[in-house]
């Protein structure tokens, strides 16, 4: 079950993930463009074009009404996917390699 809020284009889905209603967008990866890459809303609509001003607007709206917690989610997401990066034992170049070899 979902649950609307803000104006009904936020979504907050049974796990407590929020999303941009009737979209394949978490509010949280919005936030992260806007938070780690300093994308406006009006760069958030220029890489998003399938989103509405209103949409973006209310997950920006959102980051900033639970920011603390959404800062937290981002730093974590950082965190595991530096842990993943490190614990990768494939190289570019033996990717490269495998390409190679398969032709």
């Amino acid at each position: 079950m979902t649950t609307p809020t803000t104006g009904s284009h936020v979504t907050v889905d049974d796990s407590g993930t929020a999303w941009v209603t009737g979209t394949r967008y978490k509010v949280l990866h919005l936030a992260g463009e806007h938070y780690h890459l300093g994308w406006t809303a009006e760069e958030l609509l220029r890489q998003h074009t399938d989103l509405r001003p209103e949409e973006v607007y209310a997950a920006l709206t959102w980051f900033y009404d639970h920011r603390v917690e959404m800062v937290a989610a981002l730093h974590q997401q950082s965190t595991t996917v530096e842990s993943l990066r490190r614990d990768q034992s494939l190289t570019r170049d033996t990717l490269l390699q495998r390409r190679v070899d398969d032709v």
